[in-house]
């Protein structure tokens, strides 16, 4: 019997040992709730993925003295442009092996038209695409990492649907797919990149030459910026150095600079058509530092004291902006 100052387990109608059952029903389930939610605790939690070392390799293809440094063709249709300038670097067969996974580094950064030069004209990297694969190579991936909208940068460009239809593998940056990296730059280190850029056999940058209201110009360097997630717009604090870190870090295979359509000013967004300037050019070659130089001096008279980063290139060992004393080559098609 109870003590009258003591609850009772058993509430009317129930024995003691129901209630004891019952009780340790209760108990199992919480116990159980609990060790659910410290599952499920740990479930969720994302890994935290260890920083990716050693990840610096050279895409380049071995000198050869037979074929220039630099090429600039003038005077045709961007398809000609290409097949021209691949010719007198010795052919495609150069850069790209059987069996090589290639990116193609286009600018797909903004959400414009081919007219607006903006981006990098669509038939000019549809003809990369064909010849990479007129090589031999297993897969052509054409990828950036948009400033605006990917969907709509990608499309309104041209370039997705060019690419695809020359055979590429067109990729929108996948949020999921981005590695921190240990660059080894001497500004830059872990930063997320794009994966496919870390798994490439060879690596061919294509962008658009371009005004650039921050650094006078955009040319080949800069579009490196178009392989790393995170807040890359801090790294206009210190950007000659760090352009030279990316193209450090990435040394491609092939530089080609779209001069086909160019903004001239009010860049690197553009807008007008009054901004664009029609000049079917195509630079391309081995030598990016040369090549930059080139088309800043040409297009823009800007010299190296204007842009820092060619002098530091240079010194890093990743070409020269001397490009009045490399091998080069001009070819009219007009």
């Amino acid at each position: 019997m109870n003590r009258p100052d003591s609850p009772s387990l058993a509430p009317q109608g129930i024995s003691r040992r129901q209630a004891l059952l019952k009780l340790l029903r209760v108990g199992s389930i919480g116990a159980g709730v609990a060790l659910l939610g410290e599952w499920l605790s740990g479930r969720s939690r994302h890994p935290v993925e260890a920083v990716i070392t050693n990840a610096k390799r050279s895409h380049t293809v071995a000198a050869d003295a037979h074929f220039p440094d630099v090429v600039i063709v003038e005077g045709a249709e961007p398809p000609q442009l290409v097949q021209t300038a691949l010719r007198e670097l010795g052919g495609i067969s150069r850069f790209v092996a059987r069996n090589d996974i290639v990116l193609v580094k286009p600018n797909i950064g903004w959400d414009r038209t081919p007219e607006q030069a903006a981006n990098t004209n669509p038939q000019l990297v549809a003809e990369v695409v064909r010849q990479c694969l007129s090589a031999g190579a297993k897969k052509v991936i054409v990828t950036d990492v948009s400033c605006n909208d990917p969907r709509r940068c990608f499309q309104r460009s041209g370039i997705a649907e060019a690419a695809r239809n020359a055979g590429a593998l067109v990729l929108l940056p996948d949020p999921t797919q981005f590695k921190d990296v240990d660059i080894e730059g001497e500004v830059l280190r872990t930063w997320q990149i794009f994966e496919p850029f870390l798994s490439a056999d060879k690596i061919i940058n294509l962008p658009i030459a371009k005004h650039h209201s921050l650094s006078g110009a955009t040319l080949g360097m800069k579009n490196w910026f178009g392989m790393l997630g995170g807040m890359r717009n801090q790294l206009h604090q210190r950007i000659h150095e760090s352009l030279v870190d990316l193209a450090d870090f990435v040394r491609p295979t092939l530089t080609v600079v779209d001069c086909y359509r160019i903004l001239v000013r009010n860049g690197p967004t553009g807008g007008s058509l009054e901004d664009v300037a029609l000049h079917k050019t195509l630079v391309a070659g081995t030598d990016p530092v040369a090549i930059d130089a080139y088309v800043a001096k040409r297009f823009w008279n800007l010299n190296v004291d204007a842009l820092p980063y060619l002098r530091l290139a240079s010194q890093r060992g990743l070409g020269s902006y001397e490009f009045e004393k490399v091998n080069s080559r001009v070819v009219k098609l007009s």
